[in-house]
């Protein structure tokens, strides 16, 4: 697997969960918007995969979803997959 396509399949791991979070704390988008600053359609990369969050993104979104960061990287994902240094 080509490095591009390592880290797009972490990114998409993220947003999946991410949205999975979102919708377990029974927010909208518009709901998180408004807590972490973002417009709805830099949240929505991020859900889908497509957007690349720094730290201080991660932990503005985990602020607005009223959550520790660590929650947001808490996926399963082999790891041993995505060497990005390859």
């Amino acid at each position: 697997m080509a490095k591009e396509e390592r880290l797009k399949a972490y990114k998409k791991a993220f947003g999946e969960n991410l949205k999975k979070i979102r919708a377990e704390k029974l927010k909208t988008l518009s709901k998180v918007d408004s807590t972490t600053k973002f417009d709805s359609s830099n949240y929505h990369k991020y859900e889908i995969g497509t957007g690349n969050p720094t730290l201080e993104t991660i932990v503005s979104i985990a602020t607005g979803l009223g959550i520790h960061p660590k929650e947001l990287l808490d996926f399963d994902f082999d790891l041993k997959k995505i060497d990005i240094h390859k």
